[in-house]
């Protein structure tokens, strides 16, 4: 499941730290590009819909598990005789803190069985909020770090419909079913970089979608998948694991063995990243930094990567074919 969670979170974080986005800048300022599920009244796209094969000759357990971003809108304070008075940024020894939302992992788990009757799983995040004291060299309170989110509400359905002997379409739908007021932030009420991984259990094996048998490629062309992309996931060759993801991959996704650690845009060497964060100013690495944890990771990882480690990121071309197949 490693390699699994590492695909995942590939997808996951893409969209949230990827080349890497500035509140300054012209370009690139947009997170959260793809994957979003909205809230309701909002006049976007609530629901996303994964539809695939799933071989089996008996009642197998079907793992579902969604995994998706939830923002969290953090707001930097500094201490005055006042009280806390809301800053943009606060220098705290050598490091900077920028107003800027971040976001927090989510995930929900449903377990059924099919062929059987549908099975539905609602979740309710409730809206919460914590402050992060920042300390001065003496450990005197030199401010805080305020992080607030809002509640979201959503639903899971899973169905499986008998399409012929030895074979199910499986049919999943994540709905968000927040009520969105014009009073905040649409994307304070969505679910963001949403996508699913699922596991068959019991000897099921998915069927992929890309590359179907020649007798059930009608049956995968007749599957409809609404702001998902299905593939295999895992070591090559193994049918357990599907990726529901919101952007387009291959079957059996890999890190690219040049990465030289976690970019989170690892299905692909990362040397575009890599140029756009070197090509940045001090000043521009430091408000990345300052926007968010895993930012900062990445712009540290960059910065002490050796011209020998930018080389190793240039000019591999490989062969999808060599990979094997399910």
């Amino acid at each position: 499941m490693d390699a699994v969670r590492r695909i995942a979170d590939a997808v996951l974080y893409e969209g949230h730290v990827l080349w890497p986005y500035r509140r300054s800048a012209l370009k690139n300022r947009e997170r959260w590009t793809f994957g979003r599920l909205h809230p309701q009244g909002h006049g976007e796209a609530t629901t996303l819909q994964a539809q695939l094969l799933l071989e089996t000759d008996r009642v197998a357990r079907l793992d579902v598990t969604l995994r998706f971003l939830h923002l969290v809108e953090r707001r930097v304070h500094r201490r005055t005789p006042a009280g806390m008075q809301p800053v943009d940024t606060l220098d705290v020894e050598g490091q900077r803190y920028l107003s800027w939302d971040e976001a927090t992992e989510r995930s929900i788990e449903l377990h059924t069985q099919l062929p059987g009757a549908p099975a539905h799983e609602s979740f309710d995040i409730p809206a919460g909020g914590e402050d992060e004291p920042l300390l001065d060299r003496h450990e005197a309170l030199a401010g805080l770090l305020g992080r607030r989110w809002r509640a979201l509400h959503g639903a899971i359905a899973v169905s499986g419909e008998v399409e012929e002997p030895g074979l199910v379409r499986v049919t999943v739908t994540v709905t968000n079913t927040t009520r969105w007021t014009r009073e905040t932030s649409p994307l304070a009420s969505t679910l963001l970089a949403a996508h699913l991984v699922l596991i068959a259990g019991d000897g099921a094996r998915w069927v992929s979608l890309t590359d179907a048998p020649r007798r059930w490629q009608p049956a995968a062309a007749a599957c409809v998948n609404v702001g998902t992309w299905p593939v295999l996931v895992g070591e090559p060759g193994d049918r357990s694991t599907m990726l529901a993801a919101p952007i387009v991959l291959y079957d059996y996704p890999q890190i690219a063995p040049e990465s030289p650690g976690d970019f989170f845009d690892a299905t692909e060497i990362d040397q575009m990243l890599v140029l756009n964060v070197l090509g940045l100013t001090e000043e521009e690495r430091r408000e990345v930094a300052a926007s968010d944890p895993r930012a900062r990771e990445i712009v540290e990882r960059c910065a002490a990567l050796s011209k020998e480690d930018v080389l190793r990121l240039h000019g591999t071309l490989r062969d999808p074919r060599a990979r094997g197949g399910a």
